[in-house]
């Protein structure tokens, strides 16, 4: 039974300390949109998506006004559109991305992914010609999210992928360099990406999933901190309990919410992400949460032992409120999208090699980092390898999304708005790897990939 006290500890969460649903994100199978025709395709794509999303919007409200609890974002995830768009035979796949925005837009959700491809092994003809299109396509779109998986711990990375991800980077940032390069904000490469991620910009519905699916993501960096605030000085063991016990009422209360979503849809509830997903507020930092741990900033030493620490007790907690939990689910550190991570960066406390050892044991990767638009597209790609491997030889998942912000340099910043915050331009080294990323080929799998 729930007691008084409960009550009134989760809408003092709702209230004061930032919790939110960040997402109700619904899963569309296209598999049956494939058509030799693209006109055709794309109309089949429109209207399935129409009918089946054109109440999500409605209903998150409806369960956002009887709960009285804040539900962010509603979105969509469809099939990665390299694979519908196979059987059309065209050059250019920039009309299915047009196709996606128009049925964003007429559903009235914030954003659509699955402009995506499958490439850790190798690429299909499908795959290079998704992937050429991505900057025209990012660049013609409002609300449409691309992601490319280039490598996995079973296949190891595809390192020819690897190299042409860091041109076609660098063609987004200046397609959209009026915007301050923000087709990149929406373009992220992976290792190991999860086919159930509500989270963008790397949702998109796996090959595997059902034919429509609601997956809820979660957001409650600020609870977690306001719970370490009543243990001050204690030791890392009641920390680690405090959070746990955090992370089991957060998750609770998204499983609420999607059981709820998923029945009045008619459809079914995949899964929760637990992600402690920040914001630019103040209050709802994963940087000022491991601050709390007791580091002076964020970036310090002792900040990638604190973030393992917190990444593992979430999902402990998490676990123990849900038998569905699944996506990402663990904290991310968008160095944008937290006002900690922010203040971090400004001050030079937090620097891309200390965010590449943090992504080690976080739950994705270098996450709209901003870097001077003088950034070379090898220098992406190594900075893409390097987080490639990670993911692929720690049997994880890890991500990139960077922005070379065209005719910017080190020490100033890029407005994006919103959730997307402010990105500092961060240094890198930019010691040439030209030669070893122009290699191509395909880094073989870890030995520890052989499990059967």
């Amino acid at each position: 039974m729930i007691n008084e006290n409960e009550i009134l500890e989760t809408m003092e969460m709702f209230s004061n300390q930032h919790l939110d649903i960040r997402t109700i994100t619904m899963g569309i199978s296209l598999m049956d949109c494939a058509d030799g025709d693209i006109n055709r395709s794309c109309e089949k794509i429109y209207d399935k998506i129409c009918r089946y999303a054109g109440r999500l919007v409605e209903v998150g409200e409806e369960i956002s006004r009887k709960y009285n609890i804040p539900i962010i974002h509603k979105r969509i995830s469809v099939t990665p559109i390299s694979i519908v768009a196979a059987a059309c035979g065209s050059d250019d796949y920039t009309p299915f991305a047009k196709t996606l925005d128009r049925a964003a837009k007429a559903c009235g959700v914030n954003f659509i992914g699955g402009f995506s491809a499958l490439v850790h092994k190798g690429y299909t003809k499908a795959d290079k010609t998704l992937i050429e299109s991505i900057p025209e396509a990012l660049a013609t779109t409002e609300f449409v999210c691309s992601s490319v998986n280039l490598a996995s711990t079973r296949t190891g990375i595809n390192m020819d992928a690897v190299r042409d991800m860091g041109r076609i980077i660098k063609a987004t940032a200046d397609r959209t360099q009026d915007t301050g390069a923000l087709g990149c904000a929406k373009l992220v490469v992976f290792a190991n990406a999860p086919e159930d991620n509500p989270f963008m910009a790397g949702a998109f519905l796996g090959p595997g999933e059902p034919e429509c699916v609601i997956n809820v993501g979660i957001s409650g960096p600020g609870v977690v901190k306001h719970a370490l605030e009543k243990v001050k000085g204690a030791d890392l063991g009641i920390v680690a309990e405090t959070i746990k016990k955090a992370a089991f009422k957060i998750t609770r209360v998204g499983e609420l919410v999607a059981n709820e979503a998923s029945d009045r849809l008619g459809v079914p509830f995949g899964i929760i992400d637990l992600s402690l997903a920040p914001t630019p507020a103040v209050g709802d930092s994963v940087a000022r949460l491991l601050e709390e741990f007791g580091l002076e900033e964020c970036g310090t030493w002792g900040t990638t032992a604190a973030l393992a620490m917190l990444n593992d007790a979430v999902k402990k907690g998490g676990i123990m409120a849900s038998s569905s939990v699944g996506g990402l689910s663990g904290a991310f550190i968008p160095v944008s999208e937290d006002e900690g991570m922010i203040a971090a960066a400004m001050s030079g406390g937090l620097k891309l090699e200390k965010l590449e050892a943090m992504t080690c044991v976080c739950s994705v990767g270098l996450d709209m980092i901003a870097v001077p638009g003088a950034t070379t597209a090898e220098t992406i790609s190594g900075i893409i390898a390097d987080e490639m491997a990670l993911g692929t030889f720690n049997n994880k998942t890890t991500a990139v999304r960077i922005i070379p912000v065209p005719g910017k340099g080190v020490g100033e910043t890029v407005e994006f708005g919103g959730l997307l915050g402010t990105a500092p331009i961060m240094e890198v080294n930019n010691k040439s790897c030209a030669d070893f990323i122009n290699r191509g080929g395909r880094i073989p799998a870890p030995i520890h990939s052989f499990k059967n």
